[in-house]
């Protein structure tokens, strides 16, 4: 599949950011880049913001936390109702 407009590179962007399309996809969508401006701007702002999240989101939650949420998920009561149950 060509990248032949700025749609479709933007449509594959966090992928390619992710490195989850194959060499193929990935060397068309980079092709793309070298040539759009605005769209290597905003892989580029794409990158970043992964990257602020990613250090911002590194602490792991405090052990007294973790355990009140793990009580929590698993004092949860699911009820399935079939259609002749209505």
């Amino acid at each position: 599949m060509e990248v032949h407009d700025c749609s479709e590179a933007l449509s594959r962007m966090m992928w390619f950011i992710d490195n989850e399309l194959d060499q193929a996809d990935c060397a068309q969508i980079q092709s793309h880049l070298d040539e759009c401006a605005p769209c290597l701007d905003k892989y580029n702002l794409e990158r970043t913001v992964k990257a602020l999240v990613s250090r911002s989101c590194s602490e792991s939650a405090p052990a007294a936390l973790r355990a009140r949420i793990q009580m929590s998920i698993q004092s949860v009561q699911v009820t399935y109702r079939t259609a002749e149950d209505r």
